[in-house]
């Protein structure tokens, strides 16, 4: 009996602390934004702390070296998806974009992000992204069907699945 009532006090103290921490970070998370929202900066998705961010160019490196990446960084928002907020772009330092998407469709971020600057965590791939794929982007993107129709080689890029965002002020 004393195991138990000792494991439960545990849980308690432990589930104390972990509310308490989240609420001295100030950071709040949403899953429920879809579209434009009043108030863009903010977490969506896993609550994402400023600590141990590493730089664009460090996740070129990995992901060349060894295929993928595997933490977080931070960057601005090129261009966001139109329909939904379900993907954004960010540039990166050698000139091409990073598609970054949203680990099991859980959230997404507002379709007015554009701009903002962001930090990011999750996963960095280097994969080859199909035609139709890249005409379902510029689909999102508002593209005409024209531009869409240009669409003809598949592109290989560094893509990232994200498990949490934090959109911060442009400030």
């Amino acid at each position: 009996m004393n195991k138990k009532l000792f494991f439960g006090c545990f849980v308690l103290i432990i589930s104390l602390l972990a509310c308490q921490k989240a609420e001295e970070t100030n950071l709040v998370t949403t899953y429920e934004v879809v579209g434009e929202a009043k108030v863009v900066e903010g977490n969506y998705g896993d609550l994402v702390e400023e600590k141990k961010v590493m730089t664009l160019v460090s996740l070129i490196d990995a992901v060349e070296a060894s295929g993928s990446f595997t933490g977080k960084v931070s960057g601005k928002i090129k261009e966001v998806c139109t329909s939904k907020g379900c993907w954004f772009s960010m540039e990166l330092p050698n000139g091409s974009s990073m598609r970054v998407t949203f680990k099991e469709y859980g959230f997404f971020i507002p379709t007015n992000s554009q701009g903002f600057p962001i930090t990011i965590e999750g996963v960095a791939t280097l994969k080859e992204t199909d035609v139709a794929t890249l005409r379902h982007y510029a689909e999102d993107q508002g593209k005409t069907k024209e531009e869409v129709a240009a669409i003809q080689t598949p592109k290989r890029e560094i893509s990232f699945e994200a498990t949490g965002v934090l959109i911060k002020s442009r400030s």
